[in-house]
């Protein structure tokens, strides 16, 4: 059942109450004061707004979705994008996992870096 707040017309005080859909929302005091029904506004929240800069809020925010592993790369390039929009074009998250990946690779360069890739097979360019 959902709950209704009341204020007392004559000295402020609030009370809430419990009532059903159906009922006509009036509350009437044992000595035959109406209270005046208070209308607040509802707190519903939709996550669309992640903290692009925190990892633990994209965990939270996608954690029970719905959706294709697309849609989770989707998500995760807008925040990348955010961003870099907020420091002037690149995004610090990235530039290390750029990093960290030519580190362990002996300088190779991410895939992502490269405007080819070339192999002994294979030639492509981006």
């Amino acid at each position: 059942m959902p709950l209704y707040t009341y204020e007392n017309p004559e000295n402020g005080k609030t009370i809430e109450i419990f009532q059903t859909m159906s009922e006509s929302h009036v509350y009437t005091d044992s000595e035959g004061l109406v209270w005046k029904r208070v209308f607040q506004v509802p707190n519903a929240a939709i996550d669309s707004q992640i903290d692009p800069n925190s990892s633990t809020a994209f965990v939270d925010a996608t954690r029970n979705k719905k959706g294709t592993y697309g849609d989770l790369l989707d998500k995760s390039r807008e925040l990348s994008d955010k961003r870099a929009q907020e420091r002037g074009g690149t995004d610090p998250l990235k530039e290390k996992v750029f990093k960290d990946y030519s580190a362990k690779r002996k300088g190779a360069k991410h895939p992502e870096q490269m405007k080819k890739f070339e192999n002994s097979k294979v030639t492509v360019d981006y």
